[in-house]
């Protein structure tokens, strides 16, 4: 078995990460690489590296500064898809408050919880639905983009399932140009435009979402869907004390 194969080839790695070398993690990342047990184990062994010295692990509510503002700007959402899939809602041109490190912060603890929940999925299991509305040249740091598409492909494949930018307005494509040249291959065919004003792309909204789930924003016919912080940041924080992120009040981790 091909999960067994990975093993081996990682060695004692597997007993300093128990709980993110799974057999659910080898799987998603064999998946990911096409099943090429040499290429998960390369990749694995370098998700590890970063791990170590990043402890996206550790990475709690608690530690997003900013978090109303920040969550509003990327957030998961408290529905699923048609598929169950779990969707991670950006708004891109919504100005953010704190520094690139901090943007890169609060998408890792996002991908963390994604990952986390999701563990036994033998699919990819995120729809990631950015808003464009209203997006311009300075909404969006090409360097942070890099570094998002980097760690997305990087330490978290297998993880997207389907990237919707909403809306985009035509000086967008000219931006897309240039980020297209660090998306994988694999990601650019998960990649789906869709235009308010065009009937067929709404279409594919229709197929992915139910629209009563969906927010009248997005093309759905929910209203119910606004964006209540409080019962957010619960939901985070439940997560966390979950898979051992959360906080005492001296702010320790309860690992």
């Amino acid at each position: 078995m091909q999960i067994n194969e990975v093993r081996g080839l990682l060695d004692s790695l597997t007993e300093e990460m128990p709980s993110f070398l799974s057999d659910a993690t080898i799987r998603r990342f064999l998946r990911a690489r096409s099943w090429s047990t040499e290429q998960a184990t390369k990749s694995l062994k370098e998700t590890v590296k970063w791990r170590r010295q990043y402890r996206p692990d550790a990475i709690s509510w608690d530690d997003i500064p900013e978090t109303e503002n920040e969550a509003r700007r990327t957030h998961v959402a408290d529905y699923l898809d048609k598929n169950g899939r779990s969707v991670l809602v950006a708004n891109v041109p919504m100005k953010s408050k704190v520094s690139a490190k901090e943007q890169i912060k609060h998408l890792v603890y996002l991908l963390e919880y994604l990952a986390t929940n999701s563990a036994d999925e033998q699919d990819d299991f995120v729809v990631w639905l950015t808003d464009f509305r209203g997006w311009s040249i300075s909404s969006t740091s090409l360097s942070i983009a890099r570094e998002s598409m980097h760690i997305i492909q990087n330490y978290y494949p297998g993880v997207i399932a389907v990237a919707i930018p909403f809306d985009p307005p035509r000086m967008f494509e000219s931006f897309w140009k240039i980020a297209k040249n660090f998306v994988q291959p694999d990601m650019k065919e998960k990649v789906k435009f869709v235009y308010a004003n065009k009937p067929e792309s709404l279409k594919i909204m229709a197929d992915i979402f139910d629209l009563d789930t969906l927010e009248s924003s997005f093309g759905g016919r929910s209203t119910g869907t606004a964006f209540h912080i409080n019962k957010y940041a619960e939901r985070m924080r439940r997560a966390d004390k979950m898979r051992g992120a959360s906080k005492d009040s001296n702010g320790h981790n309860h690992n």
